[in-house]
């Protein structure tokens, strides 16, 4: 997959790297990148809390949703990366950097761990990495996050992160595993101005 690019420099973007983690770009064509990409998507944690438009169900949407993940980065729309830990290069998760508009400098984020790899503080360190990344590469102002109300976890990486809550979304995302029905969420958000997490 060709590398992100910075279209104000027009030039290859190193991986983000930090806090004993990598953020590389998914690949499509890498059997792994996509066997990693549907557990992930398939894991019942992720379901409970996220529900994509389109679900993958088996590899062949897994390797079609990273095609159209690619292609989002080369529109440069979204970015979408793979957490893999710094030193062994094990796939630990997903985040994306999304909905990136230039205009106003405003993305979203989200992103999921892999059961083996929670507990550990991968989703802050991850946000970490991916917000710091954001804000000095793509020069965004504003970067929201929100997740269904109830997923505790969720609100705490965000609000670690230095990602405040701003109000509750009515109505804003799907149900668990249905897309007739939906429920509120807590949108976070952090400025490019707001000072650095503590301990970060």
């Amino acid at each position: 997959m060709a590398p992100t690019r910075n279209r104000s420099r027009n030039r290859p973007l190193p991986d983000p790297c930090g806090h004993g983690l990598r953020l590389r770009p998914w690949d499509p064509a890498s059997d792994a990148d996509v066997a990693a990409w549907l557990r992930g998507n398939q894991d019942p944690e992720f379901r409970r809390w996220n529900t994509p438009v389109r679900t993958v169900t088996d590899l062949a949407d897994a390797r079609e949703s990273l095609r159209a993940r690619a292609r989002a980065a080369a529109e440069g729309t979204s970015v979408s990366f793979r957490i893999t830990d710094a030193k062994s290069g094990t796939t630990l998760g997903h985040i994306g950097v999304n909905e990136i508009k230039p205009v106003l400098r405003i993305a979203r984020v989200g992103y999921w761990v892999l059961p083996e790899a929670r507990g550990r503080g991968v989703a802050t360190r991850a946000l970490l990495l991916a917000a710091r990344w954001a804000f000095e590469e793509l020069a965004v102002h504003r970067l929201e996050l929100d997740h269904a109300v109830g997923h505790a976890v969720s609100c705490r990486v965000a609000e670690r992160c230095g990602f405040r809550y701003e109000g509750t979304l009515r109505a804003a995302v799907f149900e668990a595993d249905r897309h007739d029905a939906f429920r509120d969420a807590h949108l976070h958000a952090r400025l490019a101005t707001d000072p650095e997490p503590a301990g970060a």
